[in-house]
């Protein structure tokens, strides 16, 4: 675990944000903004952000919607007093005509007046909550990226956008795997309980040593694969809706909210004044 990434575990939620905005650290945000909640985000231009707004409804399990922009507007409002989606998340993709082009620290440049930002929840969030029921968590302790896969558990399309869901997966204790989807169910804005506990072959991923996205974790002993619907789904839903321009957050680079992590409803509306 770096230094720097130890400190902002334990700093202030705008001391880590002004970290995050001056580009100082561009790493994983996991273990990182306890308390709060975490986002995946998807940027789209006008055009087609109704249809992945629908996409989202249809697909809540993986596609959570906790804040939407105004059109053209950077600044997310109802996430936070002081958040601008143009330079507060580590790093982000880019993607044009469905095909992911590379990564930015800062997307200011590619930023226009039609786009619009949209903030799903994401499982980091209810990580916190099994970090403090003393349940390990092999990514976070080896300051790496949770490994994601695409599954054969088909969504519900919506216009050009459609895909098999994405999946997150930690390797859990047998005796604490119980514990773990209780807790998680507590967070319905971050993905809530697992969609599948055990064999990954059920749900058409082949081999956990090599995942879609992320970094590889081990199973160890008699540990049990535990499978989370993930806010990488709709990355795989703009692959097949080829838009001209896409922005995401890169894979496990979040933007984490002023939004209290055990929240029922996403809207924070914070003072704007």
């Amino acid at each position: 675990m770096s230094a720097h990434f130890d400190t902002l575990r334990r700093a202030p939620l705008p001391d880590l944000r002004a970290e995050i905005r001056s580009g100082r650290y561009r790493g994983h945000t996991a273990g990182l903004g306890a308390g709060y909640l975490q986002a995946n985000i998807v940027i789209l231009p006008g055009a087609v952000a109704l249809d992945f707004m629908r996409f989202c409804q249809r697909n809540p399990k993986p596609c959570p919607l906790v804040g939407v922009s105004d059109t053209g507007e950077p600044m997310m409002r109802t996430l936070g007093r002081d958040i601008d989606i143009r330079t507060d998340v580590p790093a982000y993709n880019i993607y044009r005509h469905g095909r992911l082009e590379g990564s930015v620290t800062d997307i200011a440049d590619l930023w226009t007046p039609d786009m619009v930002a949209f903030a799903l929840g994401c499982s980091f969030t209810f990580e916190h909550a099994l970090i403090r029921a003393g349940i390990p968590l092999w990514h976070v302790t080896h300051d790496t990226t949770v490994p994601m896969f695409r599954t054969a558990i088909p969504c519900v399309p919506a216009g050009a956008f459609r895909s098999p869901m994405v999946v997150s997966m930690r390797a859990i204790d047998p005796d604490r795997v119980a514990e773990a989807v209780a807790l998680s169910r507590r967070y319905p804005l971050a993905h809530g309980a697992p969609v599948h506990v055990g064999d990954p072959s059920e749900i058409g991923i082949a081999d956990t040593a090599r995942p879609d996205w992320g970094d590889p974790a081990p199973i160890t002993g008699d540990q049990v694969p535990v499978f989370w619907a993930c806010g990488v789904t709709p990355q795989a839903a703009i692959e097949a809706a080829a838009p001209p321009l896409c922005i995401t957050h890169k894979p496990g680079h979040m933007l984490i909210t002023d939004i209290p992590e055990d929240a029922e409803t996403p809207v924070l509306a914070p003072e704007t004044a």
